[in-house]
C-alpha cells in the first residue's frame, strides 16, 4: 500500500515502547534514571525496532503513587534531569525517527500542587472550584474504590475548610473539576506546551474518570464530556496534525468504543487508539486453558474502530496485569495458571507479575504470545523489558514489582546504576530472571536470543502491512487450540495460525479468495505452502507453534507478474 497513507497515520502500525524513566538508566550515578541516561540507551530501541516511547510521569512529584501524583505540569522531576534534558532526549529520539508521547495525568493533582494548597486554604480562593467539594459525600456520587487496599471510600474530610474533597485514587491526589471551563483551559495549556517542546500526543490516563460528572450538584447542566473530549482532540489537531491521544479506557467493548467519538461519523474524533483491555484478558484465558476459543470471542465481539482510529494492543502494561473483566470462574483459572500464590495477586483482580515467570521461562509460549501481539489487529503496545524476557520482583511493593531497573548487562546491579542499590527506585529483579540470566548485552550478541526474536517479530510485522491495516477475518480452523485469522489488502494478504496447545495441532482453513494450488510463503522462513485441489490449506504446528504466511501475488513474484 501507499507508503504516503502509512506515514501520515503513522499510529496505525507503530510499535509503541512504554518506559519509566527513573528506572531505565541512571546517568549521573544517583541511584535513579534520568533523562540522560535514557537518551544514551535510545539506539537500542532503534535497533529493536521501535517507532514510538510513551514516557510514563515525569513530572514533579511526592512520589506517593510513582509520579502519578504532580506538583507541576510544567515541569521535570529535578531527580530525572531538566527540561534541557527531556528536549534534548526528544531531538536525539526524531533523529532516530522515533516519536515521543507522554502520560497525561489530569484527572487529578498531588495534594501538594499549589492548585489545591490555595483550593484547601478557604471556601472563597481562587482555585477552590477547581476540584470537587461537597459537605457531605453524595449518596449519587461515584462508586468504586481504586485501590482497595489502601481506601475505603472515595471522600475525604477536609479539617482546613470543613468539606469533603473527591479522590478517585489515593487521598493524596485530588480530583480536579472537569466541568470547570477554567481547568478544561488549563488542560489545554498543558498539552499545547509538552507538544511545543516535540511530543506527538499523549496516553491519557483513566480517561472514564477524567470525564465523571457523578455526585456534582450541577452535573445534569454540564456539557457533554465526550464533547469535551473531542474539543481536546481537535485542539491537539491544530497545535500538532501528527499528534494522537492514546485512551486508557478499561469498560465492556461498547462501552469503550464510544470513547473513539460519536459512531455515525465513521471518523472518530476523540480518542486516536483505545487499549484493548477485553481482547489481553481473554488471551491469558485462552493460554491458560490451551484453547484459542475465549480469544476468539473477544475479537468477533469486539467494535471496529472507526476510519482514522485504532485498538492499542498489549501483553502488559506498567499496572497489574488486570483480569476484572473475566468472571470469577474465569480469574481462578488464570489465577491458578499464572499466579497461584497470594502475593502473586493484587487486588484480588489481577496479577503483579510479568509473562516470562507467568510460563516458567518457556520459550514457545512467550513467543506465542508476542506473534499474537504483532498479528491481531491493532497497534502493539510493549513495556520496558519484554523485549529481553525480563522477569518481576515480588519483593517490590504492589504494582512495583514490574517496575524494576531495566537490565542492561550482567553485573548485580544490571547495569542500570553504579550507585548504592539501597538508593534504587526499585529493587533488582534476582535469581532466574535477575541481570545474570537476562540481560540486553549478551541477548544482543546471541543470534537465538528472546531479544533477536523479538526484534525479528518487529521487522516482519513492519513489513506486512496487511496485518495492521488489511481487512481482520477469523478462519475456522477445525482444532479447538488453533487460532488462524487474516489480514487483507488488495494489494495482497498475511495469514497468522497459532497453536495454544502444549501438543502438536492442525488446522485446516478456507481462506477467501484462495483457489487450487495456490501458494503462500512463510514469512520467517521463506518456505512455500501450497492449498490443496480444493483450495484448503491444512497447516501442521508444533506445540505452541505459529506460522505467518503470504498470499503469494504478483506484487511477490516478479517470475509471475512478467508471465
Amino acid at each position: 500500500m501507499r507508503l504516503t497513507r502509512t506515514s501520515d497515520l503513522w499510529w496505525k502500525n507503530a510499535v509503541v515502547y512504554c518506559l519509566d524513566v527513573e528506572t531505565y538508566q541512571d546517568g549521573d550515578g544517583d541511584g535513579t534514571g534520568d533523562f540522560a541516561g535514557l537518551t544514551q540507551r535510545i539506539d537500542h530501541l532503534v535497533r529493536l525496532g521501535v517507532t514510538c516511547v510513551w514516557l510514563m510521569p515525569f513530572y514533579p512529584t511526592r512520589e506517593r503513587d510513582d509520579g502519578y501524583d504532580i506538583t507541576d505540569f510544567y515541569g521535570v522531576d529535578p531527580r530525572l534531569g531538566t527540561l534541557g534534558d527531556f528536549t534534548e532526549f526528544v531531538r536525539t529520539a526524531h533523529d532516530r525517527g522515533i516519536r515521543v508521547i507522554a502520560d497525561l495525568v489530569v484527572n487529578h493533582t498531588s495534594e501538594h500542587h499549589p492548585w489545591f494548597q490555595d483550593a484547601r486554604s478557604a471556601r472563597d480562593s481562587a482555585h477552590r472550584d477547581w476540584y470537587v467539594w461537597a459537605d457531605e459525600p453524595p449518596k449519587d456520587g461515584p462508586e468504586g474504590v481504586v485501590f482497595p487496599d489502601a481506601e475505603d471510600s472515595l471522600w475525604e474530610y477536609d479539617d482546613a475548610t470543613g468539606q469533603y474533597y473527591l479522590h478517585r485514587f489515593y487521598k493524596q491526589q485530588p480530583d480536579l473539576n472537569i466541568a470547570n471551563p477554567r481547568v478544561r483551559d488549563e488542560i489545554a495549556r498543558i498539552m499545547g506546551f509538552w507538544t511545543q517542546l516535540g511530543l506527538s500526543g499523549f496516553r491519557v490516563d483513566a480517561v472514564p474518570f477524567l470525564l465523571e460528572t457523578d455526585g456534582q450538584q450541577d452535573a445534569g447542566e454540564l456539557p457533554d464530556p465526550h464533547e469535551y473530549l473531542a474539543d481536546l482532540r481537535a485542539f491537539l489537531g491544530r497545535r500538532s496534525g501528527e499528534a494522537v491521544l492514546l485512551g486508557e479506557v478499561n469498560l465492556p467493548y461498547d462501552d469503550t468504543a464510544l470513547f473513539f467519538g460519536e459512531p455515525s461519523s465513521g471518523r472518530g474524533d476523540e480518542l486516536t487508539m483505545c487499549f484493548d483491555f477485553i481482547g489481553m484478558q481473554q488471551m491469558y484465558l485462552s493460554l491458560a486453558r490451551g484453547e484459542a476459543a475465549p480469544l476468539a470471542r473477544s475479537l468477533r465481539a469486539r467494535p471496529a474502530a472507526p476510519r482514522d482510529a485504532h485498538w492499542a494492543t498489549f501483553v502488559r502494561n506498567h499496572d497489574e496485569l488486570t483480569l476484572d473483566k473475566l468472571s470469577d470462574a474465569e480469574r481462578a483459572e488464570v489465577f491458578a495458571a499464572f499466579g497461584p500464590e497470594k502475593e502473586m495477586q493484587l487486588y484480588d483482580r489481577g496479577l503483579r507479575r510479568r509473562l516470562p515467570p507467568m510460563v516458567g521461562g518457556d520459550r514457545r509460549r512467550l513467543e506465542l504470545a508476542y506473534s499474537l501481539l504483532f498479528t491481531l489487529p491493532g497497534t502493539p503496545v510493549l513495556f520496558y523489558g519484554e523485549e529481553i524476557a525480563m522477569g518481576e520482583n515480588l519483593a517490590a511493593e504492589g504494582r512495583q514489582a514490574v517496575r524494576t531497573p531495566m537490565q542492561w548487562t550482567a553485573d548485580e546491579h544490571g547495569g542500570f546504576s553504579t550507585a548504592d542499590p539501597a538508593a534504587f527506585p526499585n529493587p533488582v529483579v534476582d535469581g532466574a530472571y535477575g541481570p545474570g540470566e537476562v540481560n540486553v548485552h549478551d541477548q544482543s550478541r546471541d543470534p537465538d536470543s528472546f531479544l533477536a526474536r523479538m526484534r525479528l517479530l518487529i521487522e516482519r510485522y513492519r513489513e506486512s502491512p496487511e496485518l495492521a491495516w488489511g481487512e481482520f477475518e477469523l478462519l475456522e480452523s477445525g482444532d479447538p487450540a488453533v487460532l488462524a485469522h487474516l489480514g487483507s489488502l488488495p494489494e495482497g494478504a498475511v495469514l497468522a495460525v497459532h497453536n495454544f496447545s502444549g501438543d502438536k495441532a492442525s488446522g485446516t482453513l478456507t481462506p477467501p479468495g484462495l483457489g487450487p494450488d495456490a501458494e503462500l510463503t512463510d514469512v520467517f522462513t521463506g518456505t512455500a505452502v501450497r492449498s490443496g485441489a480444493d483450495g484448503r490449506l491444512r497447516i501442521e504446528l508444533e506445540p505452541y507453534g505459529y506460522r505467518w504466511l503470504r498470499v503469494v501475488t504478483e506484487r511477490d513474484d516478479p517470475d509471475r507478474a512478467a508471465a
